[in-house]
C-alpha cells in the first residue's frame, strides 16, 4: 500500500513488534480507568449542593453595650469531600439570636444573605472586610480585651473572621518570636520608667494605688490583657495599647511603632 507524503521527512523509526502492542495497551487504558476518574470527582461549594441532615459549627456570644441583651452567632459548616485528600469545610449557614427584638429587621436580613453568600461558594472572605467597614453613626465601642469595635454588624463581622481563621479559610499572619520578645521588651521599658517618675513614696503609693484599681477594673469588664491606663487606641490593632515612648508612638500589643 502507497503512503504520499506532503510534508519534509525530518526523522523515522522502525516500529517494533512490542511497540505495537504498548501502543494498543495505552490506548484501551483510558476506556477502563474513566469509571474510576468520574467516581474521584472533587465537589466544591456551589449553590446546589444540597444541606445535609446536620452540620458542625460553632456559636458565639457577642455582648455590646449598645444594647440590653446578648447576641449568640451560629455559624454551620458542611464538610465537603469527606474522608478524601480533598476534606474541606465551608461555612454554609448562619444563625443570630438575641431576646432583643430592637434590630430583629436587620439581624434577620443580614443572615440571609450571608448564608446565600456561603452556598454560592468561592471566596467569601471579602465579607469579612466589608461588614468591618461598617460604622455606627451614634459612635462605637470598646469589646473586652480593648478592641474597638465601630457597631455591632463590624463585631459581627469579626466573629465571622475568626471562625474562618479556625475552618483555614483566612490565614491568621501571627506574630513571630522575635516580635514577641521586642513587645515583651517596649512593656517592661514603660512600665519601668512609669515606677521611675514616682520619687516619693506617697506618689508611689498612689501609683500602686492607680494600678491595681486599673487592673481590678480590667479584670471586671473581662479584658484578656491591661494596659496603661493613658493608653490610646492604635489604629493598625484597633486596641488601647499605644503609649508614647522616647517621643514614639508605640503599641504594646502588636508591636506598631510610628516611627518604624
Amino acid at each position: 500500500m502507497a503512503i504520499k507524503i506532503t510534508k519534509k521527512i525530518k526523522s523515522y523509526s522502525v516500529q517494533k513488534p512490542e511497540d505495537k502492542a504498548a501502543a494498543e495497551t495505552a490506548a484501551a487504558a483510558p476506556v477502563s480507568a474513566a469509571p474510576a476518574v468520574l467516581g474521584a470527582e472533587i465537589i466544591h461549594m456551589h449553590e446546589k449542593v444540597e444541606r445535609p441532615e446536620s452540620l458542625v459549627g460553632a456559636t458565639y456570644k457577642i455582648k455590646s453595650p449598645l444594647v440590653e441583651h446578648a447576641m449568640y452567632v451560629t455559624i454551620n459548616d458542611i464538610v465537603l469531600n469527606p474522608g478524601t485528600d480533598h476534606e474541606l469545610r465551608r461555612p454554609f449557614e448562619v444563625f443570630i439570636n438575641s431576646k432583643n427584638m430592637d434590630h430583629f429587621q436587620w439581624v434577620v436580613a443580614i443572615t440571609r444573605i450571608m448564608s446565600a453568600v456561603f452556598r454560592k461558594g468561592g471566596d467569601v472572605t471579602f465579607l469579612v472586610e466589608e461588614m468591618k467597614a461598617v460604622f455606627d453613626p451614634r459612635g462605637g465601642y470598646f469589646k473586652a480585651g480593648g478592641v474597638y469595635m465601630p457597631s455591632i454588624v463590624a463585631e459581627i463581622g469579626s466573629v465571622v473572621e475568626e471562625h474562618l481563621k479556625s475552618i483555614g479559610m483566612i490565614v491568621d499572619p501571627e506574630l513571630s518570636d522575635a516580635q514577641r520578645a521586642l513587645i515583651a521588651e517596649k512593656r517592661a521599658a514603660y512600665e519601668n520608667r512609669t515606677k521611675k517618675k514616682a520619687v516619693s513614696p506617697e506618689g508611689d503609693l498612689a501609683v500602686d494605688a492607680g494600678r491595681s484599681s486599673a487592673d481590678e477594673a480590667a479584670s471586671q469588664s473581662g479584658e484578656g490583657a491591661s494596659f496603661p491606663p493613658t493608653a490610646t487606641m492604635c489604629h493598625k490593632c484597633s486596641t488601647k495599647a499605644l503609649v508614647l515612648m522616647d517621643g514614639c508612638q508605640t503599641c504594646l500589643n502588636c508591636g506598631y511603632s510610628k516611627c518604624g
